[in-house]
């Protein structure tokens, strides 16, 4: 009678029965974006919002969700998902916050409501936590941005970067221990066989492209130890808002002691960090 999977032949709504079906590795991202005023936005940065820490709790509330999706979704299927992340982060044009959410299974059916769902609770848990200063925030864009693995394949939206894959643990000679996290301070872990940006002695003086410089090496140093931005700042006493402003350029240089500040949470130099001039 129809294409549509969740429809019988006698167009009644059904479960769609994966007894058959291989189990294979899957997985899928998808995106949402709430627009907040200006004045919010801050509110979230400086961490100042009454119900506590926006994104910490969006971040929890989004996998939370995809862990849930069965029971929200009527004909999905209950999975043993083997992965759930949550990222969050302001638009670069100062809109409001986009949502990023990744759930990841083996088995014989596919992840997309997981990410979808994750992404909208997410969202929503955003709302809940600043409605009470901005009730004109705005829930948009809910959208599956890329999936892979089962029998449709790979799909990646037009106009969206793919996801990018964890860094892989260095490989574990025979007979040895496996590497161990290294404990940073104050509760980061640097990835297994991931090593600090080494100082470059021969960079030379300082030349017009050193700010631009130094926010690569910082967005390295976040990537390779998989930081979040707002932990981070946190732990280091600073105004998350102040962190995102240089990760975007809308502070050319962040101040010295904010540096050191930085470098001192993740038990680095600040060399190691922002990189040698």
């Amino acid at each position: 009678m129809t294409d549509l999977t969740h429809i019988d032949d006698q167009g009644r709504a059904a479960m769609v029965d994966v007894t058959a079906k291989d189990d294979t590795e899957r997985s899928a991202t998808a995106g949402a974006f709430i627009a907040l005023a200006p004045a919010t936005l801050a509110l979230i940065a400086e961490g100042k919002a009454a119900k506590g820490d926006v994104i910490a709790a969006a971040r929890i509330a989004g996998i939370m969700a995809a862990k849930k999706t069965s029971e929200l979704i009527p004909l999905c299927h209950p999975l043993m998902l083997t992965g759930v992340a949550v990222e969050i982060a302001p638009r670069a044009d100062g809109a409001g916050l986009s949502i990023s959410a990744t759930a990841k299974t083996r088995g014989p059916t596919g992840v997309e409501m997981e990410a979808l769902t994750a992404a909208s609770v997410a969202a929503l848990t955003i709302y809940d936590m600043v409605k009470a200063v901005d009730r004109t925030a705005t829930i948009g864009d809910i959208r599956l941005v890329a999936k892979s693995g089962g029998k449709s394949g790979d799909f990646l939206r037009d106009g969206e970067a793919p996801p990018q894959p964890s860094a892989p643990a260095a490989a574990v000679p025979p007979g040895s221990a496996p590497a161990q996290p290294r404990l940073l301070s104050r509760g980061f872990r640097r990835a297994p066989g991931a090593a600090l940006r080494p100082r470059n002695v021969d960079e030379g003086p300082a030349t017009p492209r050193a700010t631009h410089s130094r926010a690569e090496a910082f967005r390295s140093f976040l990537r390779d130890n998989r930081l979040q931005v707002s932990s981070w700042a946190a732990n280091a006493g600073l105004p998350v808002g102040l962190v995102y402003g240089f990760l975007h350029g809308r502070v050319g240089r962040l101040p010295k002691d904010a540096e050191e500040k930085l470098a001192r949470a993740a038990n680095a130099t600040v060399g190691d960090v922002f990189g040698s001039e």
